[in-house]
């Protein structure tokens, strides 16, 4: 899990998203987690946060501006090697690329997935919304399916952000807020699995719908889904090369749930 604290529907402060951050690092589940997300123009205000920021690997928000961006990055004192950024057309990422610097990873959000053919052929990664704070934004099983299909017809490594908080599709609240709106939100186990599946060529929107723990089987060497069997070496390589990681405001939730059905 990428840490997103700093976002909605958390929307933690800077200190307490920090202070958060550097709890689980000492966690049992320390294994499970991965970068510390910040928006490029809040980097000075991690950096009076952080005790250590020589210590942290974050992927950081571009503001937009690629140019400006890489030049605060070359400054920070962070280890930055991810950076995400919205596209919308080809021309977009072919420009952003020819502004990369070596051994920084761009992430391209998009909605037309039409473009993931374009990422793949410069090196990028995907990155896909499967949440947010409103009924409306929940994208449908479809759009995952055909994105993460995509991604692995083309061989493009994704990730993914908003609302996989939980292990399962599930009916939850999509805020903190006590009156806050309700939805079907997908689940992190869900949207890896089908990832590996997906490489093997199977149809995969069932399985982002999919509700029920009995419905899979965890083993030593592979899981199963309703009769179909990803081996431990597939999922292994899926999760080290295509699915890369998801970006979640709670780091507490995924574990809880996860628990909750006995898989931690």
């Amino acid at each position: 899990m990428d840490y997103a604290g700093l976002f909605p529907p958390a929307s933690l402060t800077m200190r307490d998203a920090v202070a958060n951050y550097e709890r689980y690092r000492e966690s049992r589940e320390a294994y499970m987690l991965a970068r510390f997300i910040v928006p490029v123009s809040r980097l000075d205000e991690f950096e009076s946060c952080a005790e250590s920021p020589e210590k942290w690997t974050l992927s950081v928000l571009s503001t937009g501006d690629v140019e400006a961006d890489v030049r605060r990055i070359t400054c920070a004192h962070a280890r930055i090697d991810t950076m995400e950024l919205k596209a919308a057309g080809a021309s977009q990422i072919e420009s952003a690329m020819r502004k990369m610097p070596p051994g920084l990873t761009p992430y391209f959000e998009i909605s037309d997935l039409a473009l993931i053919p374009v990422i793949a052929a410069s090196g990028a990664r995907a990155k896909i919304r499967t949440g947010g704070i409103t009924p409306d934004a929940l994208p449908e099983a479809a759009f995952i399916a055909a994105f993460i299909e995509a991604c692995a017809k083309s061989g493009t490594p994704f990730k993914a952000t908003a609302g996989l908080h939980h292990p399962l599709r599930s009916f939850h609240a999509l805020t903190y807020s006590a009156d806050g709106p309700s939805g079907w939100m997908f689940g992190f186990l869900n949207v890896f699995l089908a990832a590996v599946f997906a490489q093997k060529g199977m149809r995969i929107e069932p399985l982002l719908l999919e509700q029920s723990p009995e419905a899979f089987t965890f083993a030593d060497t592979h899981i199963a889904w309703r009769g179909c069997v990803v081996s431990e070496q597939e999922i292994a390589s899926a999760r080290r090369d295509f699915a890369i990681s998801f970006g979640s405001c709670s780091f507490e939730e995924p574990i809880a749930d996860l628990k909750a059905v006995q898989l931690l």
